[in-house]
């Protein structure tokens, strides 16, 4: 491989048969396509230039994460209470006895569409109120004495969430898988494609081998 500065140019091997070789990419500033994918799906590829593949990843990711916020939101309430279960409950970040919300670790490749749960995890631990139930933390079932809000908070259980929501762990696979395939999306638009030896070139290097062979088969 060949890399030219000031930009990053990709490109293929030079015994690579040049009829059959892909037209080389620019990838400009590998870093900062990365953090673009990184923070909207595809937003990296589109500022190199990749414009097909920056729509195909953003349609892709963002309509497997959205359609995982789906299933996790109702606008039902709680069974047995005046508590509103809320939109896109899958997606929310907690840290506590209770909860060890690991899931959110992958959903965050997604990038910026999952801010809003970050900042409503400040607000509770900050001693403050959501704002509305929107990728909100579930209230603690018994929380300490000394936890923000330990009385206040009018958000639904983990427990309620799972009972309320029938699709509540799909929703959490969906927006998982989401956020692990904008990764690979990042790791293109820092690397750059990978190309394949063409069939061409795989024939030739098999029929050198044979050649090889038959002569070490004559000498014998």
């Amino acid at each position: 491989m060949e890399f030219e500065d000031p930009q990053l140019i990709l490109t293929v091997p030079e015994t690579t048969n040049t009829s059959d070789s892909p037209p080389p990419v620019k990838l400009k500033d590998p870093a900062l396509a990365a953090f673009l994918a990184w923070l909207v799906p595809g937003l990296g590829h589109w500022y190199q230039g990749r414009r097909a593949k920056a729509v195909l990843f953003f349609v892709c990711i963002m309509g497997i994460f959205t359609y995982g916020c789906y299933l996790g939101s109702s606008s039902e309430k709680i069974q047995g209470a005046d508590i509103k279960i809320g939109y896109a409950r899958a997606v929310y970040f907690a840290w506590n006895d209770e909860d060890w919300r690991m899931h959110f670790f992958c959903q965050i490749g997604v990038g910026l569409p999952t801010l809003p749960a970050i900042v409503q995890a400040l607000r509770v631990n900050g001693g403050k109120e959501p704002m509305g139930s929107f990728m909100a933390p579930p209230r603690m079932q018994n929380p300490p004495a000394n936890f923000p809000n330990a009385g206040e908070n009018q958000q639904p259980t983990l427990h309620q969430l799972h009972f309320n929501l029938e699709y509540f762990e799909m929703a959490t696979t969906y927006t998982e898988i989401a956020g692990l395939l904008n990764v690979l999306a990042i790791y293109d638009a820092f690397a750059g494609p990978v190309f394949l030896l063409s069939a061409k070139k795989e024939d030739e290097e098999g029929e050198s081998e044979k050649k090889k062979d038959e002569k070490k088969e004559a000498k014998k």
